[in-house]
């Protein structure tokens, strides 16, 4: 699994509200191209982000279904980019000193080719977007620090 940590400078239920805000993913989330719709229960358990990802005009169509929300917590999607696989990607968040919080982000493939095609490449890369993705969710959450 490959797991990617980052300090955020702002309280989870803040970072939370992003996790939370199913419109937003393709702002943060390297990779996701468009947010397609977003069922109205999200980020409630089944409920599903459908969106595109990867460059056009080879972007594909899938979902991305909620197993576990435990706001301001945690975070687990089923992440689908068929036929490619599908990802189980957790997030945690805990508070730190200062009213930071402390984001951690698991990803693992679940099925699919891309489960059978692990190496230290493919590591690296999923390594660094992930990174990347935790920059951008800092971004927005921290650019909302202040705001009602």
């Amino acid at each position: 699994m490959a797991i990617v940590e980052k300090v955020i400078d702002a309280p989870p239920q803040q970072v939370f509200d992003v996790l939370a805000d199913g419109w937003t993913y393709s702002d943060w989330v390297v990779g996701t191209a468009h947010v397609r719709d977003v069922d109205d229960a999200w980020p409630r358990v089944g409920s599903q982000l459908h969106h595109k990802a990867g460059p056009w005009p080879f972007s594909l169509q899938d979902a991305s279904t909620v197993l576990v929300s435990e706001p301001p917590h945690r975070l687990v999607l089923k992440a689908g980019l068929w036929p490619a696989g599908e990802a189980i990607v957790a997030f945690t968040l805990q508070p730190v000193d200062g009213g930071a919080t402390r984001v951690r982000l698991g990803e693992d493939f679940a099925s699919g080719p891309l489960r059978w095609v692990r190496n230290k490449a493919n590591d690296l890369v999923l390594h660094l977007r992930n990174r990347e993705t935790l920059d951008r969710l800092a971004d927005i959450a921290t650019r909302q620090k202040g705001s009602p």
